[in-house]
């Protein structure tokens, strides 16, 4: 409740978060494919994902970043929007990702079991959810000790008049689905995860890629 969202506006939103992308769906590879190619491409070929481990991808949408992964993991998407998961599918078809399966699901309510996977990828979400808390914390707990999380997206930045217009806008871009004003300092505050790199992305350099070990449990990163 730290954000101070109750669980009827969260529905609210959450049911608003799955028109937007479901309305988007038909349009979104168009609009967000080219721009970021290059960055998602270097972010899931820098993951450098091990045999058999077991990879979450929170918000997967259109499933443009699925095959780039490598055939010797196992991967698991999610997303709110059917709109998307249905582009999904047929992405998976088209290219025969048979390593890959899909799960409609909220990322601030898995279903999954505690320490399921060895490492969750979140691209683009963590500024695009109602409440961003929740969903970091479901990300920790599905992943195991001493796995990665890792967070392709905008964060505030920390030149003031950029924060300035940033939060000027964040009402503005909150309406399509996507939030401004947020540092990357609130997302891991009070969690167990340990930055191990962070770096700036293409397009415009606006974007960081941050890759954090997972150290809850009492698990000791070095």
């Amino acid at each position: 409740m730290g954000n101070g969202i109750n669980q009827q506006e969260q529905a609210m939103n959450l049911e608003s978060l799955e028109r937007v992308y479901t309305n988007y769906s038909s349009v979104y590879d168009q609009t967000f494919g080219k721009a970021f190619d290059e960055s998602r491409e270097s972010a899931v070929k820098g993951l450098n994902i091990a045999p058999d481990q077991h990879v979450l991808e929170v918000g997967v949408g259109t499933g443009m970043a699925l095959p780039l992964y490598p055939a010797h993991c196992r991967i698991t998407g999610i997303d709110l929007s059917e709109g998307m998961l249905k582009k999904a599918e047929e992405r998976i078809t088209k290219h025969s990702l048979e390593h890959v399966t899909l799960q409609r699901m909220d990322a601030g309510d898995m279903s999954f079991p505690d320490d399921t996977f060895d490492l969750v990828m979140a691209a683009y979400v963590v500024t695009a959810v109602p409440d961003y808390r929740k969903v970091v914390s479901e990300m920790i707990r599905v992943c195991r000790p001493g796995g990665r999380i890792v967070m392709l997206n905008h964060f505030s930045n920390g030149n003031k008049f950029i924060a300035a217009v940033e939060k000027m806008i964040s009402p503005i871009c909150q309406r399509i689905g996507f939030r401004t004003d947020l540092s990357l300092d609130h997302v891991l505050d009070g969690t167990p995860l340990k930055v191990a790199k962070k770096e700036k992305m293409d397009p415009f350099q606006y974007w960081y890629l941050v890759e954090c070990v997972n150290a809850k449990n009492g698990y000791s990163h070095s």
